[in-house]
């Protein structure tokens, strides 16, 4: 096995150039400008003390901020803003029990490698190891789960601090940074230079790798592509249409947690075993592709690797030992643009992609049972909503509901809880969908356990106007634990997964939305077109038979 690859890592000595000075400047208003001239618009947030001068700040900076009702829901709103603006997403909480909460999701960031900058208020450093109130080693907590984490101790390290934060969260394989700011730091003033940022590192590939990926993918007969979350159809636009079609290779982008079970890919798991070379751009060699392994992958397919992070690329020489041809360290994205800058070969393979494309568009489907509603009878209605809207966003969350929804809602862009598994931020990211894309309609579809976790957040939709729908696909438990049970401990055995009837609909219109409950199929396209049409946030409540989640026959 050879490794290839020798691209220039980030560099953590982050240089800046001294454009202009700030006359007496608190940090607060040095954090607030240096966001704004890159590009920060909205932050998402909750209040607390330590963090009540950057909300100062940002009147006069002319930053938004769009405050919550947990922090958790400030880090989602920022995750779906980063997804489908391309921008850094700001997530901005106050000391030890906001940050605490905010935690959570960073996981989710982390694994649908979304550019978010998670910036705290902090106990004064002047303090550190006093007792101070709400004295928290911050940093330590969000290392693991975070590309990187900063605690600025001085206003020159606040400046260096926040520049290379959104560096390295928007550079390589895209994912959150921790900011942890004193409160003597934020309150601090001083006249100093504002620093502005070098060019990020590109993690451009070799030319001699480029040249052998090109030999690999023309001597081939049955390659495949396979992508992770940050170049999914929403964020990567045409790239990969482009690409599979310069090369006649079939494209997947795969960012469930289900993997190879997803039913979002239809039946393409059966003819995995058949491709002879696999090229991953940026796509994980984990789980969710079965570690690379057999039956579900040929022992003689050859593999190669293109990640700009360290740990991916590590991983991969480990799962696939000797079948690991080339390991490449530069940016996927750089990569598929020198493909597409090179000769375009003969067109060929095409029967193979033609029977990868078929087999992944293929769909579940239930047969609708009397007066009962199934989940494809719910999310079939929804898509006929969906298609009658001149641009959309689909959100997806949830257990074996969600993976109905993933499997039979589409929409112009989508945004789903990605391969962490994590359920509970769909509300969150509906609301800033809406506000990263105003024009388009965009519909949240969820189970009745998800909703709970920031069902509040309907009053945030409410008080700043942000019209979406959430369609939950209610069977009254926790139901991809509860199938769990009866499949391992017997129908007599079940507990702990229980809900109620609540009428989820009557408590959104409490809080100033609109609501809608379902119960008869006859009913559920006029009731979903009436909540599209609401201009206001919408929760349709639909009572559903509870069903395990779709698998198709290629699993």
């Amino acid at each position: 096995m050879k490794l290839r690859g020798a691209a220039k890592p980030f560099s953590r000595t982050f240089k800046v150039k001294k454009t202009s000075r700030g006359k007496n400047m608190r940090g607060a208003d040095l954090l607030v400008e240096l966001l704004a001239r890159n590009g920060v618009r909205r932050i998402y947030s909750l209040s607390g003390n330590q963090i009540m001068p950057i909300y100062d700040a940002c009147i006069d900076a002319d930053i938004e901020i769009v405050h919550t009702r947990h922090e958790a829901a400030a880090v989602f709103m920022a995750e779906s803003w980063a997804q489908l603006t391309g921008e850094i997403g700001v997530a901005l909480v106050t000391a030890a029990p906001g940050f605490g909460n905010a935690v959570g999701p960073l996981f989710s960031a982390r694994s649908s490698e979304s550019p978010v900058l998670l910036i705290s208020g902090d106990a004064p450093n002047g303090l550190d190891g006093r007792g101070a109130f709400q004295e928290l080693d911050q940093t330590s907590i969000s290392t693991t789960l975070v590309k990187a984490a900063f605690r600025p101790v001085t206003l020159e390290n606040l400046a260096r601090d926040t520049l290379q934060a959104i560096s390295i969260a928007t550079t390589g394989r895209p994912g959150p940074v921790h900011l942890a700011i004193p409160f003597d730091v934020v309150q601090q003033r001083g006249d100093m230079a504002l620093p502005e940022g070098s060019p990020p590192s590109s993690f451009e590939p070799r030319a001699q790798d480029v040249a052998a990926i090109l030999k690999g993918l023309a001597t081939a007969a049955r390659p495949l592509i396979l992508t992770g979350p940050a170049l999914n159809s929403t964020r990567a636009g045409g790239l990969l249409d482009a690409l599979a079609e310069a090369f006649t290779v079939p494209v997947l982008d795969l960012e469930s947690p289900r993997g190879l079970k997803d039913p979002s890919i239809g039946t393409v798991s059966r003819l995995l075993p058949e491709a002879d070379l696999v090229l991953c751009l940026g796509k994980t060699v984990d789980f969710t592709l079965a570690f690379g392994a057999a039956p579900d992958w040929s022992s003689d397919c050859s593999w190669v690797v293109v990640d700009a992070e360290e740990h991916a690329r590590e991983l991969a020489a480990r799962n696939l030992g000797t079948r690991l041809a080339q390991s490449v360290a530069a940016s996927p994205r750089s990569l598929i643009r020198a493909l597409l800058e090179a000769p375009a070969p003969e067109p060929r393979r095409a029967d193979w992609r033609v029977r990868i494309v078929a087999a992944a568009a293929k769909r579940p489907h239930e047969v609708p049972a009397g007066k009962e509603i199934t989940s494809a009878t719910l999310c079939t209605a929804v898509q006929r909503q969906v298609e009658a809207t001149e641009t959309s966003v689909v959100i997806c969350d949830g257990g074996e509901f969600g993976q109905w929804a993933q499997a039979l809602v589409r929409g112009d862009a989508r945004v789903i809880n990605g391969p962490s598994g994590a359920i509970g931020g769909a509300l969150c990211y509906a609301l800033a969908a809406k506000q990263a894309r105003p024009e388009a309609s965009v519909v949240a579809l969820m189970g009745d356990g998800t909703v709970g976790f920031h069902f509040a957040e309907f009053e945030t939709a409410a008080r700043t106007g942000v019209a979406f729908v959430v369609v939950i696909g209610n069977d009254e438990r926790w139901n991809a634990e509860h199938l769990i049970q009866i499949r391992e401990y017997g129908p007599d055995r079940t507990v702990g997964c229980t809900l109620s009837g609540a009428r989820y609909d009557l408590a959104a219109e409490a809080l100033g939305c609109h609501g809608a409950y379902v119960t008869d199929p006859d009913e559920l396209d006029d009731a979903l077109a009436q909540a599209f049409q609401s201009g206001r946030p919408a929760c349709v409540n639909v009572a559903i038979k509870g069903l395990p989640a779709p698998a198709g026959e290629g699993h």
